[in-house]
């Protein structure tokens, strides 16, 4: 993949696998955390409690399109420019498989990364590594005007100097 990355997003991911701060609001609530960040690719994990679980007891798809989101938007964020944001024009996702108490983890990792948009697809594996869910996405770079108010919050790690 050739893409220039500021660092800012890997840093504060790294910083996060580490215990140190980076608080996710979404990610607190629903329980889920970075267990691996690299260049254009995050990991996250997620083990399930009751309130993950639909009426038939399985993890509620929503639930694992929130983290396949969530990988893929982090993993797309370590290409962002200082200046830039991004936001996610279209996800598709496709369940193969029902988790009921494994452990899952969705790898998000860009495969494409244009000027203006990027391609991205996320793996969701099972603890015994079945795949159980493959989405892909769509995000668009914003920059100017579009990305004011939209950059990383200075309380979850961002740079006041950030553009």
């Amino acid at each position: 993949m050739e893409a220039k990355f500021n660092g800012q997003m890997l840093d504060l991911l790294r910083d996060a696998i580490a215990g140190r701060a980076f608080p996710m609001p979404l990610a607190e609530h629903l329980g889920f955390h970075i267990v691996a960040a690299e260049p254009g690719v995050v990991t996250v994990e997620l083990v399930p409690k009751e309130l993950h679980q639909n009426i038939a007891g399985t993890i509620h798809g929503g639930v694992l399109s929130v983290i396949a989101d969530s990988a893929m938007g982090l993993a797309f964020g370590t290409t962002i420019e200082p200046g830039q944001s991004f936001s996610t024009v279209e996800q598709k996702i496709n369940y193969l498989r029902p988790v009921f108490e494994k452990t899952v983890r969705a790898r998000g990792e860009v495969l494409q990364r244009g000027r203006t948009l990027g391609f991205m697809e996320c793996r969701i594996t099972d603890s015994d590594g079945k795949l159980v869910a493959f989405a892909t996405s769509t995000y668009t770079v914003l920059e100017g005007k579009a990305a004011q108010g939209r950059q990383i919050k200075e309380e979850y790690g961002g740079r006041v100097s950030d553009g």
